[in-house]
């Protein structure tokens, strides 16, 4: 069995759940609109710039869970999901899914986004592995924090050869499927490097070394 690697945001989704979920709590009246929103448009440049301080971020996106319980976040989580995460969703992409599904592929979302946001989107997507920023609980409540090594960047690569030690699992004939050069550090050791529509920088990369490029939009 290969495994199937799959980037979540603007990859899996036609959109970016971390960056939509900041907004999202804006929409609720959980967070002040002026400021966090502000905040959460910066980072995301960072982000898209490759500039991105991911301890910072991750301080910023876990704060408004600070003091809640996993239980108590439910509810909230399956909103964003139905109203903000399910016109995301992409058919291409359960098909792509579906097809990796049937060829009998170990299937993995590795994301750089908060498990907290992107468990119920696993869950809709079908795969049970999760690689994902995790969220400090101190005594069973959100304490705002993250811990542990972020799966961002070169991140991704430490968290997934942790999670093979764990697994037995190879890399042998591996797919990573992903939008972003932030992912480049992972998409370097597969077999299978899958630029889904790319980013300007990812897109050159993948032209020069002839990796495949895929559409899940169009």
């Amino acid at each position: 069995m290969a495994l199937a690697l799959f980037d979540l945001d603007n990859t899996l989704l036609a959109g970016d759940s971390d960056h939509s979920f900041g907004h999202f709590l804006c929409a609720r009246g959980i967070v002040d609109e002026q400021t966090y929103r502000a905040a959460t448009d910066r980072f995301y440049a960072d982000y898209q710039a490759g500039t991105l301080d991911i301890d910072r971020y991750l301080r910023h996106a876990l704060s408004p869970f600070k003091g809640k319980t996993p239980a108590e976040l439910e509810p909230l989580l399956d909103s964003f999901l139905q109203d903000w995460v399910e016109p995301m969703v992409l058919p291409a992409a359960l098909d792509l899914i579906e097809q990796h599904r049937q060829q009998g592929d170990v299937l993995a979302i590795i994301t750089a986004t908060n498990t907290v946001v992107t468990q119920p989107i696993a869950e809709r997507l079908g795969i049970e592995t999760l690689i994902g920023c995790e969220a400090q609980l101190i005594d069973g409540r959100y304490s705002g924090a993250p811990t542990g090594i972020p799966s961002f960047r070169e991140g991704k690569v430490k968290r997934l050869q942790a999670w093979l030690k764990n697994t037995g699992h190879s890399m042998q004939g591996a797919h990573f499927y992903s939008d972003s050069h932030n992912d480049l550090p992972l998409l370097e050791q597969v077999d299978n490097p899958v630029a889904v529509d790319p980013d300007d920088p990812l897109k050159a990369i993948a032209l020069n070394r002839g990796w495949r490029i895929l559409s899940l939009r169009s």
